[in-house]
């Protein structure tokens, strides 16, 4: 197969993935925007690592440093981890 065809056959992107699953399992069009937003900030977080890269201590730190660093509520904190944990 030549670069073209690999390239026309490749997976969809992480995140279209990530709206996909949730549109399969009849998530709100808000829930979907809101987990898609967490999850990339979650990566911008870990300097764009892959999440396939990372485990439960980079999980972990993300909500806690919403926490203590940026001195997000509970209920937010609550949203970021369920979206990172969707994603998994």
């Amino acid at each position: 197969m030549s670069n073209s065809e690999t390239s026309s056959h490749s997976q969809p992107k992480l995140l279209d993935q990530v709206r996909d699953r949730l549109r399969l399992k009849h998530y709100s069009k808000r829930t979907e925007a809101a987990y898609v937003q967490w999850i990339k900030r979650y990566i911008f977080f870990h300097d764009k690592r892959h999440p396939l890269e990372m485990g439960k201590a980079e999980v972990e730190a993300f909500p806690t440093s919403l926490a203590v660093e940026r001195n997000v509520s509970a209920s937010t904190q609550s949203q970021a981890l369920s979206a990172i944990l969707f994603l998994y």
